[in-house]
């Protein structure tokens, strides 16, 4: 998996997708002692508020440079690079909590297998993603600029339906106890700048084939075109919109051949 982040602008500019999620921890209630799995946990920030709690937590994130700023960040705490996708500990966690990665992940089906398999039978799950419509108004400006600029649209982001969602969990084992669905509009940094900086740390996917010299003038234009909803009150937003489950493993999982667990 190509590892595209920038870890230094990630916290510099983007720290609020974990700031505006530290509520998560709450939801998930860890209790002293036990075993936690921090999925997709870029710079740690998140982690390390689980290892103050006085949990075993460890860290994971397929990006290395996130895991290095993680690692710099809290030198105490435990971090590993790995893929959500196919992820194995040698032992079983209470509870597993993600925040901001799952919908950067398309093989849903395949992470749900995974987590489930690191969790204890009945162990916790608490995770907050993207839902259907979120970005919705970034992403229409990104497509129609680019598809009319001539150029491949490379969408890596998954934005599936609550159902849809809890449907995937659901069939790899797991029994839902919550889905809620909400808008998290959110202020970013610079008030000039801040929709560049959101396009260099998010959508860099996006802009992968596009010949360098092109590239600054069509993050003009998407700017042109989402400045007249995306801008007020003198600076830039970002139209959000968030899924959060809280869901428990099954108590006695059943295999098929292939590994996959069946409800």
């Amino acid at each position: 998996m190509a590892d595209n982040w920038d870890s230094s602008l990630y916290d510099d500019r983007h720290a609020f997708v974990w700031k505006t999620s530290a509520d998560l921890i709450d939801l998930l209630a860890p209790q002293p002692g036990e075993r936690i799995l921090d999925l997709g946990c870029g710079t740690g920030h998140l982690t390390a508020q689980l290892a103050a709690r006085g949990v075993e937590v460890t860290g994971l994130d397929s990006s290395l440079s996130m895991i290095a700023q993680a690692r710099q960040n809290y030198p105490k705490v435990k971090f590993t690079v790995a893929d959500a996708r196919d992820f194995r500990f040698p032992e079983p966690f209470d509870a597993v909590m993600s925040n901001a990665a799952l919908h950067w992940i398309a093989e849903a089906g395949l992470v749900a297998t995974s987590i489930a398999a690191a969790l204890k039978p009945g162990g916790r799950l608490v995770l907050e993603m993207g839902v259907l419509g979120n970005i919705a108004i970034i992403l229409e400006a990104l497509e129609g600029v680019l598809s009319q600029a001539g150029h491949k649209l490379t969408n890596p982001w998954y934005f599936p339906s609550a159902a849809e969602y809890a449907t995937v969990l659901e069939q790899a084992g797991f029994e839902i106890r919550s889905v809620a669905t909400f808008e998290r509009w959110h202020r970013l940094e610079h008030p000039e700048r801040g929709m560049r900086e959101w396009l260099e740390m998010f959508a860099g996917t996006w802009f992968a084939e596009v010949p360098l010299e092109e590239r600054e003038s069509l993050v003009r234009e998407i700017e042109i075109r989402l400045r007249p909803k995306l801008y007020c009150d003198r600076a830039w937003w970002a139209d959000y919109k968030r899924l959060r489950v809280i869901a428990s493993a099954a108590r006695l999982p059943l295999r098929t051949q292939s590994g996959i667990p069946t409800p």
